[in-house]
């Protein structure tokens, strides 16, 4: 199964969406939140892992970012993943970015997603979090022509490494 590609949507035509409500993903940001949505996802299935939604939504409440099924031989586990992106800085790594209140709005959000979808309540439930800490590579180290001593090009590349989290918090109470 494919993950729904919000990027597609950025780059249609604009006559081919006349009919269409404007797209809501419109910043860099959210545009590039996107992209590694679509690359958490495309992780997450090559772990076995079944897209159930993406970037499901409960107005005035918040949003999931992936809803997936996690298959075991004993039972299957209904998963909902926050996705964080950031760039090293002093504030901190994408995981620290889920905070206490973030936390709570996923949940509240998750328990409105199993009122509105009963036939997943009897699944076991957990949080999980990718997070991609991205760097610029020190481009200050490499020769002149933005080569390495193989001939590796690293002009203004960044790199990233994807860390599942599982488990990441729980909801008390559920």
């Amino acid at each position: 199964m494919l993950c729904y590609d919000n990027y597609e949507m950025l780059t249609r035509p604009m006559d081919a969406m006349a009919d269409h409500k404007p797209l809501t993903l419109t910043s860099p940001k959210q545009r590039q939140g996107s992209r590694f949505e679509q690359r958490a996802c495309e992780f997450l299935q090559a772990q076995g892992l079944q897209l159930i939604a993406q970037n499901w939504q409960q107005p005035k409440v918040g949003e999931l970012d992936l809803i997936m099924l996690e298959t075991g031989q004993a039972w299957s586990t209904l998963v909902f993943i926050e996705v964080r992106q950031r760039q090293h800085s002093g504030f901190g790594d994408a995981a620290l970015s889920v905070t206490a209140s973030k936390q709570r709005k996923i949940i509240k959000t998750a328990r409105y997603f199993l009122q509105a979808h009963p036939e997943y309540s009897h699944y076991e439930c957990r949080f999980d979090v990718i997070t991609y800490d991205t760097n610029k590579i020190n481009t200050h180290s490499i020769a002149a022509n933005n080569t390495d001593k193989n001939n590796r090009d690293f002009t203004n590349k960044s790199k990233s490494q994807t860390e599942w989290l599982k488990g990441a918090f729980i909801a008390s109470a559920w």
